[in-house]
């Protein structure tokens, strides 16, 4: 059984769209106040992600603007944090006598007990929201409150560890399970409480182990970007983390591997998936393996045959001739 559920305004006729639009927002998020000059043909699209207490959404539509008066909040309050990450488009958020204009790559925050004020401009905006428990997250509520409608960056640093983390999260929300939602909504909520700590240097209050956990994923974030580096080690990895490399052991011990055996097989698994691709059939197999940080064409072969029980030669015969 999936954990996404698709919505399209494009189902009624144009008339209807914007009112739909505005109960789905409703149902999906917290209720607002929504306006827009595209109300009369309102394309939009939102697609869900349930991870329980944990909501990631990723939303396309046009120019809006939103407001949630103190009387909707006296109405309905579900105590929540709500992370906007703007995709695409441009927009402004105000909340708390706090006013910031949001860019494309940056996020910002909000709370739903409090008046906000904010919209999406620039033509078509896409976006992923986040929405969960205030007491979910491992941070003081008084100190998180103070950053709402601040713009942080969300393509760099942390925050390009937390927006790849929901980028791939979206993409691969087919292929997760039931079972999966615990780690997939702990994840998400320890990566939002590491992005938040350092902006407020409050790490400190966050527990050991989503400490921990934000810091694997993040290394696990490096090392898929680095792979085609051939000086890629675990001590180049702690290095960058600026942590000793049995700092870094010790967080990779509860994933029953070593930094090393994951990096030897994030390389080979992206060697497979290059072998597999028809695109990539007239690159030689050396060449596959050279890009993905083996050098030697020997040790290539070994490797990829004690992973797959296959050398990388057969594997792509095989995979041509499926």
């Amino acid at each position: 059984m999936g954990l996404t559920s698709e919505f399209t305004t494009m189902v009624v006729p144009p008339s209807q769209r914007f009112a739909l639009w505005t109960e789905l927002a409703g149902q999906s998020h917290v209720r607002n106040w929504l306006r827009s000059e595209c109300a009369e043909d309102f394309n939009a699209r939102l697609r869900v992600l349930d991870l329980g207490e944990v909501r990631v959404s990723t939303l396309t539509y046009p120019s809006v603007e939103i407001t949630r008066t103190p009387k909707l909040i006296r109405q309905d309050d579900p105590e929540v944090y709500q992370v906007n990450i703007l995709r695409s488009g441009s927009g402004h958020a105000a909340q708390s006598g706090r006013e910031g204009l949001v860019r494309a790559g940056e996020l910002v925050l909000v709370d739903s007990s409090r008046p906000f004020q904010g919209g999406f401009d620039g033509g078509l905006s896409s976006m992923t929201v986040v929405q969960l428990p205030r007491t979910s997250l491992p941070l003081p509520q008084d100190v998180v409150r103070s950053v709402t409608a601040t713009p942080i960056a969300a393509d760099q640093g942390m925050g390009g560890v937390f927006g790849r983390w929901l980028a791939d999260l979206d993409a691969r929300a087919d292929e997760c399970a039931p079972a999966d939602i615990p780690a997939l909504a702990s994840v998400t909520v320890d990566l939002l409480a590491a992005v938040l700590g350092r902006r407020l240097a409050a790490e400190e209050e966050m527990s050991t182990e989503a400490r921990r956990q934000a810091l694997r994923v993040a290394v696990c974030d490096f090392i898929d970007r680095h792979l085609g580096d051939p000086s890629l080690t675990p001590a180049t990895v702690a290095a960058a983390h600026r942590i000793s490399l049995r700092h870094l052991h010790q967080v990779f011990d509860s994933r029953g591997t070593t930094v090393a055996a994951w990096i030897r097989a994030r390389r080979l698994e992206s060697c497979r998936r290059d072998l597999a691709d028809p695109a990539l059939r007239r690159r030689p197999v050396y060449a596959v393996g050279a890009r993905w940080g083996f050098v030697e064409p020997s040790h290539f072969s070994r490797a990829f045959r004690a992973a797959y029980g296959i050398s990388p030669r057969d594997y792509r015969e095989a995979a041509r001739s499926r």
